[in-house]
């Protein structure tokens, strides 16, 4: 079946992503590939049409690597700042991400909604605590650093959304909030990822705000001392599903909006 479709998607383990990509012998299917077998692997495109240079290449590859939902969010928002000059790619950074517990697939589905859980599971959880997770590498070659982020992913007892915040002070910037905001409004003209003013939500940011849509809000906040780097969508959209098609819209020489929800 692989050796007779047009596109196929790969929704597996790392290791038979892989192996199903090994049984392609022909030069015709492309493969989409949500798992992180190929994030940073040579020969295959990344997943993330709005970074400069990345929609050509996916649109010319038969081979695509799907974002990771944390990763989408933190990329969002450093690549074009390094890609500016505004964030030294020697630059030391943190990243904060809450997100909701469907980022865990099925079994953790299960966890949440199952009768009688672990009251733990009330509670937001941190983990990845091992410094050691998974969406590092693709998080620190496509914004072109030298080092990954000092990384605290989230888990919180809701289905879907996502919020990915980096804090920086300004001794890290080469620019001033108004500099960065300048960048994210030309950087992002798709309407699919867009920058925003700081929303105003009472005081507060609600990671659960672009659920159920495949759109992505991009914010700076903060003071010129502090700021605030916020990147908000659904991890199940934007960051996982919503990517993939379109990423196989591009593929398909169509509009890249066709069937999303924005």
């Amino acid at each position: 079946m692989l050796n007779a479709c047009d596109i196929a998607f790969l929704c597996l383990p790392d290791a038979a992503a892989a192996e199903a990509v090994s049984l392609i012998e022909n030069d015709t299917t492309a493969v989409i590939d949500t798992s992180t077998a190929h994030r940073t692997a040579e020969g295959w495109a990344y997943g993330f049409p709005e970074l400069k240079g990345q929609r050509e290449l996916i649109s010319a590859s038969k081979r695509v690597a799907n974002t990771g939902c944390h990763a989408s969010g933190f990329i969002a928002l450093v690549a074009p700042l390094v890609q500016a000059g505004i964030i030294s790619k020697d630059a030391l950074l943190s990243c904060f991400s809450l997100t909701g517990y469907s980022g865990g697939g099925k079994k953790m589905i299960a966890e949440y909604e199952g009768e009688g859980r672990d009251p733990l599971l009330d509670a937001p959880r941190q983990y990845g605590i091992s410094q050691s997770h998974k969406h590092l590498p693709e998080m620190k070659k496509m914004c072109g650093l030298d080092t990954a982020p000092v990384f605290s992913p989230i888990v919180a007892p809701y289905y879907a959304g996502m919020e990915v915040t980096v804090p920086l002070h300004k001794a890290q910037l080469n620019g001033t909030v108004k500099d960065i905001a300048q960048i994210y409004s030309g950087y992002y003209t798709n309407g699919i990822v867009a920058f925003s003013p700081a929303a105003d939500e009472s005081g507060f940011w609600s990671a659960n705000r672009f659920e159920g849509k495949d759109s992505m809000e991009i914010t700076v906040s903060g003071n010129e001392d502090r700021i605030l780097l916020t990147s908000r969508f659904d991890n199940l959209g934007k960051g996982a599903s919503g990517a993939a098609i379109q990423n196989m819209n591009i593929l398909l020489g169509v509009d890249e909006k066709t069937s999303l929800v924005l």
